[in-house]
């Protein structure tokens, strides 16, 4: 099993759905021979971490069967695992995630950051592999219900430390612990917005903060909104995302995951050279 990477710069996770009902990318890669062909190519690209998910976590998503999440993910991951390629699980189920990480994954990414699988803590400690704990409420068909915050950004960081004192009380080692604000779910518009430019205060929780953007509504209302137009679909907001990716990388992210890794790589390069022109004296 290949390790994550160092970072000496924010990383690029790239996203490889193998799912029929994604939101933007849904059934381009749901066969195995077209997702490992897709895992390469994000490898290829500049992906540092190759994400796979086998679950649609869209608004409005029907959950699958566990042996159907794990039948579309195993293959994929394991494929991908030998060809030297650093990989995550995109899941929520601890029996996913087990069987994710024998199969050669480094990293289990939990967008309910183990509520939604009360043995998923336990396992990660088992598995002594690192994890990202995202900011959830709610499943996708109900999480629109629970976007209700007085303080956004106080009551994400609020929920966050109560899971990572969770997760530690399982046994899983702080410093595998990566923390992710969970933008778009359970959270419209300026929400999300309060989220990224809080960045400094979320990392207290953690010095590893993974920023999920790519290709968002948020994204798409706020381009769209400027000049009286209809938001743009998800095809229509790689720009925006470059976007969030060069902020995110200037401000301290350990990783960015989104769809297209080349633009991110060149994003981050270009955040990075700005800093260190910036710290550097005459």
């Amino acid at each position: 099993m290949a390790s994550l990477p160092s970072a000496h710069r924010t990383l690029v996770m790239g996203i490889l759905n193998v799912t029929p009902d994604s939101f933007s990318d849904g059934g381009r890669w749901s066969s195995t021979e077209a997702a490992i062909a897709r895992g390469i190519e994000l490898a290829s690209d500049g992906a540092d971490i190759v994400d796979v998910g086998g679950e649609s976590t869209r608004p409005g998503a029907e959950r699958v069967e566990p042996g159907e999440e794990v039948s579309r993910v195993l293959p994929v991951i394991e494929a991908l695992a030998n060809e030297g390629i650093v990989v995550s699980v995109d899941t929520m189920r601890a029996r996913t995630a087990r069987a994710a990480v024998d199969a050669g994954a480094c990293l289990v990414n939990d967008v309910s950051g183990g509520l939604a699988d009360p043995d998923m803590a336990r396992v990660v400690a088992e598995l002594e592999c690192d994890y990202v704990a995202m900011h959830w409420r709610a499943h996708s068909k109900e999480m629109n219900a629970h976007d209700h915050y007085d303080d956004v950004l106080a009551e994400v960081h609020h929920e966050l430390l109560q899971r990572a004192v969770t997760l530690q009380e399982a046994g899983v080692a702080p410093e595998r612990i990566i923390i992710d604000p969970g933008l778009g779910f359970s959270k419209a518009g300026d929400s999300n917005w309060a989220l990224l430019a809080g960045m400094d205060v979320l990392r207290g929780l953690g010095p590893r903060i993974l920023i999920g953007a790519s290709r968002k509504r948020f994204l798409g209302a706020t381009i769209g909104a400027g000049d009286g137009s209809a938001p743009r679909g998800a095809d229509d907001r790689d720009d925006a995302t470059t976007a969030v990716t060069t902020l995110a990388a200037f401000h301290g992210a350990w990783a960015v995951r989104v769809h297209e890794p080349r633009p991110a790589r060149d994003a981050i390069a270009v955040a990075a050279a700005w800093q260190n022109a910036t710290s550097t004296p005459e």
